[in-house]
């Protein structure tokens, strides 16, 4: 047994006695010889590895009121809230991505042919964490965004070839990055042939999975490097709200152009969208995006969280 399977085989054990026979960590730490730490991480280990699928078949009356109501107020297809109270972030997150999974389970379980449109950020990479291993060879993940990050390697925010591998499916990128050097490379990426039968595939794709990012100092965008200190800045006094893939809208959910759109390589979003487009979010440092790509009508279905919800239903 190699050292990663080893490694498997304990978390699973773990997984057994933290989910099934209900040991809390330190018991399972002294069970089996280790730190509690070791134990906490193995545990959490054993989830990002899809070992662990949760499922809870009672709704909440009261999330299941808050997802009508929102889903009529903003005109959407679906709406799914999951219950926050005061819960911290990461928290919701997981609710947020147990909810989530159950939303792309019932695209992805689907015998005919899909093709699944995939854009990025942490809700989202914990959702299809949380998706179950199914065998759909037949269906198609398109990423939405570069594949490539400022220091050329692979960035971690693109997520679909997690998705294909779960269905063994095929797996398209776009072979750019992010944001160009120049306006200039940028035309040079969009033209090639590869990028665009990519980005035509992602654009007619049956489902849009997609994460809405805030915009403020140490946001993914700008801790990962894509945008600077002082485009933060300026973008936040320009009235910027939120973001989707790069394009940055403002509080009416209108789009906000910039010199990051001479830049930008990834697959085309507009306002008032005719597509059918799912985003995942939630959490209080979330709530102005999520608000305003409701307003501007960038998206048909919202996965949050109940504070959200009540938030965006008194708005």
């Amino acid at each position: 047994m190699s050292r990663e399977e080893k490694k498997q085989e304990l978390a699973a054990r773990a997984a057994w006695m933290y989910y099934v026979a209900g040991m809390t960590q330190q018991e399972i730490a002294i069970a089996l010889g280790l730190s509690r730490q070791v134990a906490q991480r193995l545990v959490s280990s054993a989830r990002e590895m899809g070992m662990v699928s949760v499922k809870i078949d009672h709704p909440v009356a009261d999330c299941l009121l808050l997802a009508r109501n929102v889903q009529e107020k903003f005109g959407l297809q679906l709406c799914r809230v999951v219950p926050s109270g005061s819960l911290a972030d990461e928290a919701i997150q997981q609710m947020l991505a147990v909810e989530g999974a159950a939303v792309m389970i019932q695209y992805i379980s689907r015998e005919q042919p899909q093709v699944f449109s995939i854009g990025s950020g942490k809700t989202l990479r914990a959702v299809i964490d949380a998706l179950p291993w199914i065998e759909r060879p037949q269906h198609q993940c398109v990423s939405m965004i570069g594949a490539i990050a400022r220091d050329d390697s692979g960035t971690r925010y693109d997520v679909p070839l997690k998705m294909a591998e779960k269905m063994q499916g095929k797996y398209f990128f776009i072979p750019a990055p992010l944001y160009a050097d120049t306006p200039a490379d940028r035309a040079m990426w969009i033209k090639h042939q590869l990028y665009q039968r990519v980005t035509q595939r992602a654009l007619q794709a049956d489902v849009a999975f997609v994460g809405i990012g805030e915009v403020q100092p140490g946001c993914p965008l700008h801790a990962e490097g894509f945008i600077t200190d002082a485009q933060v800045t300026a973008l936040k006094v320009r009235g910027v709200a939120g973001e989707m893939l790069g394009h940055f809208f403002n509080q009416q959910g209108e789009r906000v152009s910039g010199e990051t759109d001479e830049l930008l390589t990834s697959v085309p979003l507009e306002s008032h969208t005719q597509r059918q487009i799912i985003a995942f979010a939630g959490s209080e440092r979330k709530y102005a995006a999520i608000r305003a790509a409701l307003q501007g009508k960038w998206i048909s279905g919202l996965v949050t969280d109940e504070d959200t919800a009540r938030r965006l239903l008194r708005s």
